[in-house]
């Protein structure tokens, strides 16, 4: 299952991008930022694009979850929110940029990840939620890049440390259930198919 882990690695690049523009809610609605748009078609209408980043989370945290996209100026607010977490829609024709939704610890990991750093420096364990699905590329190479895609179901994420012979996790990916991503990396997380 290495597909599913180079479209994670996507993501958590995308949402480590993302990290640096909405660590501060209050900033301003374009933050500047490489360009990684999740725009999918020059027609889509906002509300779309809030409706498919309301999809990656359940429903009593995106009801008052910021919701942010990207545009070639930067980072672009949709709606603001109060309850932490953070939104995005993603882009449904690109591999390991699915819609979802994290909290602050998550996107610390992302910036860490995205910056190679040895290790994740979040403080607290962090949560991503994709019950949207997405399509990823490994389950064992944080860095593979070049796998084909694999569709992945709904699922969500811890983003902490886990060792799989501490917790008697499988790092095998399966339909449903929990098993350790990139086990024996220092970026192995919990990683849970199915809605939480």
């Amino acid at each position: 299952m290495t597909l599913v882990t180079r479209n994670l690695g996507l993501i958590t690049l995308s949402v480590a991008m993302l990290l640096v523009s909405v660590t501060n809610p209050r900033a301003s609605a374009h933050a500047q930022t490489v360009d990684h748009s999740s725009a999918t078609g020059a027609g889509e209408t906002m509300q779309a694009k809030i409706a498919r980043a309301m999809s990656a989370g359940p429903t009593d945290i995106v009801k008052s979850a910021r919701i942010i996209d990207t545009d070639t100026r930067g980072i672009v607010v949709l709606r603001e929110g109060n309850n932490g977490f953070t939104c995005m829609p993603g882009n449904p024709q690109t591999v390991g940029n699915p819609p979802m939704c994290v909290d602050a610890a998550a996107m610390q990991w992302s910036a860490d990840f995205k910056a190679h750093r040895p290790k994740p420096t979040n403080t607290e364990p962090g949560i991503i939620y994709m019950l949207a699905g997405a399509t990823q590329r490994s389950d064992t190479d944080p860095f593979d890049a070049t796998s084909p895609p694999i569709p992945i179901g709904p699922h969500w994420m811890i983003m902490w440390p886990f060792d799989p012979k501490a917790t008697g996790l499988p790092t095998t990916h399966k339909p449903t259930g929990p098993y350790i991503m990139w086990a024996g990396s220092p970026y192995a997380h919990l990683h849970v198919m199915g809605r939480p």
